[in-house]
């Protein structure tokens, strides 16, 4: 029987331990192929559940929290044998060189991901759009770079896009945790969001560049449906486009605004409603293709995953349906997305064949293995408001160290699965919240003949609701034991039916 190689995933959140759980236990009905998912660092609640669970994942410790710590941990399981290849998931790690340290010790060809030199294409938003310009990769109609200290060049920037395209988009340009792009739609607005965003960002700024000039992104405002694409891409330049996904940025339902702010992600689904094979035919022309090239011609081409968000517009074709017409990249990141990614691989039977395949440099000959029946719902379970201070809960100030209480039992019984994420444990204490995205619900469901994706999903979507609105998960708050600190959107899931009803 050929051993089982080990996939190591290195990382503190859900899509790390889901990646390792999907490894672990899907079983590909194409490729040959026998894998462990391991998580290199993780949460203390991982190998708990893992444990509760009976889920075949190992776990792999690191000192701390640093690039050191992590590059120190894989070097030694490697050569202890308990690591085959390693996938990092947290941009930070790439940013901070993780690749680069583990090349110089000869194992460069055992992890995923672009060196610390390339990492700007996610880091540096707006070097990253100059490149998309000389690739040809489309992007907003419209973009500069101003000093973010100059609120008169700021303003002028946006009273012309706004006028010429409706809405702007002002970003800070560096790594941010997905939270660093402000939606203005109006003038009323331009002031307070700009003051708000130098609020959150002027200390960076100032370690960054002192005096010199702080660059701010500016962008006009794309419409569209945003739909983001995860392309794995091997040694050799061959690539693949995973299933796509739709996200939840926002806190609550809703555009964004001051009072609904951008966050981590509140959940996800797969596949994206509006996915097609002439979608995907057209992110591969005029995203993956460009942006591989550009990294063999620039000597940054490895192993690695390309993660675009992008906007995508539609006409309708003469059967009622509608047809993608064009494709404008918003940003480009160097990992895969969280949650997105989860809601992914929940429904591709062969992840650990294709991450062999990145790095053998064969990935022209495993495709992605789908489970086209399929839809995946994921929905985060944050930390809500109340607590000793009235905090306003996730993303904002949160309460910290409550116990988390799990029904087991139940979750299984009804085939949803959780995924820890900003959650530890103890012998002592148990289970207990960060304050965080605590845990996520997720569960696939089967769309037959004579049933719709919104049907299903539907179901799924009052599966999850139901477990949460019955108490099966809590995180039981300080001044009320019999209550539930957690908090969640209930739209997650509904954009199935939404889609069906504009002709998707």
């Amino acid at each position: 029987m050929e051993s089982r190689k080990k996939i190591g995933f290195a990382g503190t959140d859900g899509r790390t331990y889901l990646s390792a759980y999907t490894v672990s236990t899907a079983i590909s009905d194409i490729y040959k192929g026998n894998y462990t998912g391991v998580v290199i660092r993780g949460t203390s609640s991982m190998p708990e559940f893992a444990k509760i669970l009976n889920i075949p994942i190992e776990f792999i410790e690191t000192k701390d929290n640093s690039v050191e710590s992590y590059s120190q941990a894989i070097e030694k399981g490697i050569k202890d044998r308990k690591l085959d290849y390693v996938v990092p998931l947290p941009e930070a790690l790439l940013f901070d060189g993780l690749v680069d340290m583990l090349d110089k010790k000869g194992l460069g060809d055992k992890i995923a991901g672009l060196t610390k030199k390339f990492s700007f294409l996610e880091g540096d938003k707006a070097k990253c759009k100059q490149v998309c310009k000389d690739m040809n990769i489309p992007v907003a109609d419209k973009w500069c770079v101003v000093d973010a200290r100059s609120y008169k060049d700021v303003l002028s920037v946006c009273l012309d896009y706004i006028h010429e395209f409706g809405g702007v988009v002002l970003k800070y340009p560096y790594s941010a945790g997905g939270k660093g792009a402000r939606v203005i739609l109006n003038t009323w607005e331009i002031n307070e969001v700009y003051t708000t965003l130098m609020k959150d960002y002027k200390n960076n700024y100032k370690k960054m560049f002192r005096n010199s000039m702080w660059p701010l992104l500016i962008e006009s405002r794309m419409s569209g449906v945003e739909i983001s694409f995860t392309i794995f891409v091997d040694k050799n330049g061959n690539y693949q486009i995973l299933p796509t996904a739709m996200d939840y940025p926002e806190r609550f339902e809703g555009t964004s605004d001051k009072t609904n702010p951008i966050t981590g992600g509140m959940g996800a689904i797969s596949p994206h409603p509006f996915e097609s094979e002439e979608l995907i035919d057209m992110a591969k022309e005029t995203i993956a293709a460009p942006l591989v090239k550009y990294l063999k011609e620039k000597g940054g081409l490895r192993p690695c995953i390309l993660y675009p968000g992008c906007f995508v517009s539609f006409k309708l074709n003469g059967d009622g349906k509608l047809k993608p017409t064009k494709i404008r990249v918003c940003e480009i990141n160097i990992r895969a997305g969280e949650p997105e990614f989860q809601a992914v691989v929940k429904r591709v039977r062969n992840l650990g064949q294709l991450i062999e395949a990145m790095f053998k440099g064969n990935l022209n000959e495993i495709k992605p293995e789908v489970r086209d029946d399929q839809i995946c719902i994921c929905i985060a379970l944050v930390t809500g408001p109340g607590g000793p201070d009235g905090q306003k809960g996730y993303p904002w100030s949160v309460t910290k160290f409550e116990p988390v209480e799990i029904d087991f039992d139940y979750f299984k019984k009804k085939g949803i699965q959780l995924v820890p994420s900003g959650m530890g444990f103890s012998k002592e204490k148990g289970f207990f919240s960060d304050g965080t995205r605590i845990i996520y619900m997720i569960a696939n469901g089967q769309v037959k003949d004579n049933t719709s994706r919104s049907v299903v999903a539907e179901r799924l979507r009052n599966k999850l609701l139901n477990a949460f609105d019955l108490g099966k998960i809590r995180v039981i708050p300080r001044e009320d034991p019999g209550g539930n600190r957690l908090d969640l959107r209930r739209d997650i899931g509904i954009q199935y039916q939404i889609a069906e009803q504009l002709g998707a």
